[in-house]
């Protein structure tokens, strides 16, 4: 059969007739439900085995919790003068609980040690590398400060991840705010209500709003529980949305009003940013367009004639 233009025409109208018949076909069959229900039934019998394994895994987990509160206790970390430090850290990480504390308290702790020990077996006892003793021991070294290093620079990644999110977030919650104050609504409600309202598109900016409001609620000091956002959050937009706060109440200033110039000049900063790294992109493109584009472009164009020119000196 010959290539032709009609041929291939031809074979493509008919390979559509198929697939729009079997489509078709597909859409008008009954639905077997059986499989649906099996798939149902499976799924509930998970959740019934992970109801009953539940508590042998709590008591498992609650086991591990009470031994690493027994060696930070007895390593004297929870009296530590780093606490306070230790404490806004996890609550910028969104890590509040006394669980969380505990867990990091113990990976400072352990982890310099297991990486140091690791790293003698490997060096000493393995005898991987041909190290004189002061460069074993170096590495010994190195390896325990290494493990001293990765639980900050994790919750540091965590924060640096959330700050992210509510900076995303800011804008849309102080919007929302706004409408509320126009309501009528007080500032404790206004947070809870906006809290509500962006827990699945925001939850970490509903976290910390509905935290705040609880704070309001039963803190003696409202500029307290105002700071208290502030730290946790340590953006600019909140810091001036705590200002903002803190003055509309001591100077009975509007509140819709402030709310509403805090969050037009906060999407004009959004808008600097994006506008910002659309300016950067020429430059970042540089180094991948050098690295990857230029160099297939060089053979495709350059190719051809160097292998006619070794065609024909390899005539002579």
């Amino acid at each position: 059969m010959d290539l032709t233009l009609e041929n291939i025409i031809l074979a493509m109208a008919g390979m559509t007739a198929v697939l729009t018949v079997v489509a078709v076909w597909s859409a008008l069959l009954p639905r077997e439900t059986m499989g649906d229900r099996g798939k149902t039934l499976i799924q509930r019998r998970q959740a019934l085995l992970d109801e009953a394994l539940g508590p042998r895994k709590r008591t498992q987990s609650i086991q591990a919790l009470n031994f690493m509160r027994a060696v930070v206790s007895r390593l004297q970390m929870l009296s530590s003068h780093h606490m306070d430090e230790w404490t806004l850290s996890l609550a910028r990480a969104g890590l509040r609980s006394n669980e969380a504390m505990i867990g990091y308290l113990f990976a400072k702790a352990a982890l310099p040690v297991g990486a140091a020990a690791t790293a003698a077996f490997f060096v000493f006892v393995a005898g991987m590398g041909d190290l004189s003793s002061t460069m074993k021991m170096l590495v010994v070294v190195g390896a325990g400060c290494i493990g001293a290093l990765i639980p900050g620079i994790y919750i540091r990644n965590l924060a640096n991840k959330r700050r992210k999110q509510l900076l995303k977030a800011l804008p849309d919650s102080l919007d929302l705010m706004v409408i509320c104050a126009e309501a009528g609504l007080s500032l404790e409600s206004s947070l809870q209500r906006v809290s509500r309202e962006i827990a699945r598109t925001w939850p970490e900016m509903a976290d910390e709003l509905s935290l705040t409001a609880i704070e309001i609620g039963f803190m003696p000091d409202r500029h307290q529980a105002l700071e208290n956002l502030s730290n946790r959050c340590f953006l600019n937009g909140v810091r001036g949305l705590v200002n903002t706060l803190i003055q509309t109440e001591k100077y009975g200033t509007p509140l819709a009003q402030s709310l509403r110039v805090l969050a037009a000049e906060l999407r004009n900063e959004r808008m600097l940013r994006a506008e910002e790294k659309a300016a950067r992109l020429p430059a970042t493109l540089t180094v991948p367009m050098i690295i990857f584009i230029l160099p297939p472009l060089f053979v495709v164009l350059i190719g051809p004639a160097v292998l006619s020119l070794i065609d024909s000196l390899s005539g002579f």
